[in-house]
């Protein structure tokens, strides 16, 4: 399975501990391609459809239905926990992840 950066993917977030994101789940992939490519593992934020408008989480449309990337729970995963490819990223979509990414992190 070739896994492409802002490919959206089925994974298997179990086990979890505390307050983190858990069960099987849309997430989007946020590692580049080159490490997608040669490393075992993969960085994703998760995808709910229960949200606030909170600063960190972008809004996307995915399988008709309207949803949340949650950038505040980035974490890096083994790729054993892909289940499936399910979908890719609109333009506009990685546009705001990349805006909301930059806004979180760097600086």
């Amino acid at each position: 399975m070739e896994i492409k950066q802002y490919d959206i993917v089925l994974v298997n977030l179990d086990p979890t501990i505390g307050s983190e994101i858990k069960k099987t789940r849309p997430c989007t992939v946020i590692s580049p391609d080159e490490m997608n490519k040669y490393l075992n593992t993969i960085v994703i934020a998760p995808m709910t459809s229960q949200s606030k408008a909170y600063p960190t989480r972008v809004k996307v449309k995915h399988d008709n239905k309207s949803g949340w990337i949650v950038i505040d729970q980035i974490r890096t995963i083994d790729k054993q926990r892909i289940i499936k490819i399910l979908d890719k990223l609109t333009y506009k979509e990685i546009e705001n992840i990349k805006l909301i990414i930059k806004e979180t992190y760097v600086d």
